[in-house]
């Protein structure tokens, strides 16, 4: 009997008729809806839509997720989704072309043997380059074709990069790019839209070459990545090691940058959005695959067939990554967006044992103020604010907040009701006057430890008014671990009992 979903339907609703979505919705993301207080209140109000809307989570991986899980959906489909034909759209691939490859979708639908089709498409479109491939692929979106049945095409255009030899499977690849330089030649827009910038692509392995020499530069760091992984998946290939897997599958940090530092930048800033369409969706999928045979316990021939399926496939996402994407960034990211991408990476943890080297010039470039102005704001490394948005957001902060500066001077309350009252006149008054004298010592001690670097917190918990409240002071330290002050975050803990007592 076919699983249907009404995407107008609450959340606790459809859980209720199919309890395998939690686990699917909570592995996407939806991560509160694992919590019976949170499905119970929240989850019949809020939609599979909403809810993708107020986490971030694209809808269109929502979607296919619950596609592949079985799923039938009905009711309103969020925009953007799909995309209906656009006749204003400029076309990348004549319609005889773009026939022609809907054609091999068809017949991998009607259950035709994938090494069919793609042997026609070998043959049939062996002059074809991968930049046409991926206009083809953006075209067939853009007139509403599912984005699982887009990826089918993506598995045949693999094709391209297949040779009976490593050095062969390479040479394909490279082949494949080189054609779709000359063709688009410099100017030329490489994801076909009207909007995209124009880039020279001449000289464009060259110049990723020339990156991936720069101590500490991002390409350096991820082309590593992908020398450590490509040698574990040859490893594995050797013997066999189940041990590997947990080591191969570090491949979603790397995927993580591609995504956050990479994909997002190509499409936002330079309109290339090839790559954030289909490289991203085939990144998730080699990702969720390992996780999901990582969790079974049968080995059989069926969860070894599927384990050297996407062992495979993540073999040739390296390829395209230094044959196709590293080369489509060098050309198009400038010198500041690859600084602001290192400084980003930062936020990642190490994969495959590589951690990147410093790059000297970013480096130097991080320490210095940046020379912007932003008239009437608060400028800081992580944004710029005016006064009344950082006023509302420390005040929207749940807890009562207190700096301290280093000499001991009260310096800041955020406003609104306070369990522990703080009058506006301690502004600016030692903050010792504020204690009572049994208090002090303890308050001297804490600052003190503060001070000279043996603690950097002091959580308190207490209960207040039939309240149980958390009082964490916390050392203030600037970049280079210089002490400024301490802060006091006071916190009504009372919201999570209903998360731990059992109902």
């Amino acid at each position: 009997m076919a699983k249907k979903i009404d995407l107008n339907k609450t959340v606790f609703e459809l859980t209720q008729e199919y309890p395998e979505l939690i686990n699917i919705l909570s592995g996407l993301g939806f991560t509160e809806i694992t919590k019976k207080p949170v499905l119970n209140s929240v989850g019949k109000i809020m939609t599979i839509p909403k809810g993708a809307k107020v986490k971030s989570i694209p809808m269109i991986k929502v979607v296919k997720a619950l596609l592949d899980n079985g799923f039938i959906l009905s009711g309103d489909m969020p925009e953007g989704t799909t995309a209906a034909a656009n006749p204003s759209q400029p076309t990348a691939v004549s319609d005889e072309r773009t026939e022609q490859l809907k054609n091999y979708l068809r017949r991998l639908g009607s259950g035709e043997e994938l090494e069919s089709v793609r042997a026609d498409f070998v043959r049939e479109f062996k002059q074809v380059d991968a930049a046409e491939i991926m206009n083809a692929e953006q075209e067939l979106m853009r007139e509403g074709t599912p984005l699982s049945e887009v990826q089918k095409l993506c598995d045949i255009h693999s094709a391209l990069f297949h040779g009976a030899t490593r050095e062969e499977q390479i040479a394909n690849a490279e082949k494949a790019v080189e054609e779709s330089l000359r063709k688009q030649k410099a100017g030329a827009e490489l994801s076909g839209l009207s909007s995209s910038p124009k880039a020279d692509y001449g000289g464009k392995k060259e110049k990723a070459a020339a990156l991936e020499l720069i101590s500490g530069h991002p390409l350096q760091t991820l082309t590593k990545e992908n020398q450590a992984l490509s040698e574990l998946l040859e490893k594995f290939k050797e013997d066999g090691d189940l041990s590997l897997l947990p080591a191969i599958r570090e491949l979603s940090v790397h995927y993580a940058k591609k995504g956050d530092l990479l994909y997002t930048l190509l499409k936002v800033k330079y309109g290339v959005t090839g790559p954030s369409d289909v490289m991203w969706t085939v990144d998730d999928e080699i990702r969720d695959e390992l996780g999901a045979l990582g969790k079974e316990s049968d080995h059989g021939e069926e969860w070894n067939s599927r384990l050297n399926a996407v062992l495979k496939r993540a073999e040739e996402m390296i390829y395209k990554e230094q044959n196709i994407l590293f080369p489509i960034c060098a050309v198009n990211f400038s010198e500041e967006d690859w600084k602001n991408i290192y400084r980003d990476a930062k936020d990642y943890a190490a994969c495959f044992g590589i951690r990147g080297e410093k790059w000297e010039e970013a480096e130097s470039e991080t320490a210095k103020e940046k020379a912007t102005s932003y008239d009437g704001e608060v400028v800081m490394p992580g944004g710029h604010m005016t006064v009344e948005q950082l006023t509302a957001l420390l005040n929207t902060i749940p807890m009562e907040i207190t700096f301290v500066d280093a000499k001991n001077i009260n310096r800041y309350f955020n406003e609104g009701h306070k369990v522990f009252k703080r009058p506006g006149m301690a502004i600016d008054r030692e903050v010792f006057s504020c204690h009572p004298p049994k208090i002090e010592p303890m308050v001297r001690q804490i600052i003190e430890d503060f001070r000279s670097g043996r603690r950097d917190s002091v959580p308190v918990w207490m209960e207040k008014n039939g309240r149980v409240m958390l009082v964490n002071y916390m050392a203030v330290r600037d970049r280079d671990g210089n002490y400024v002050g301490t802060a006091e975050f006071v916190q009504d803990m009372e919201f999570a009992k209903e998360h731990f007592v059992n109902k």
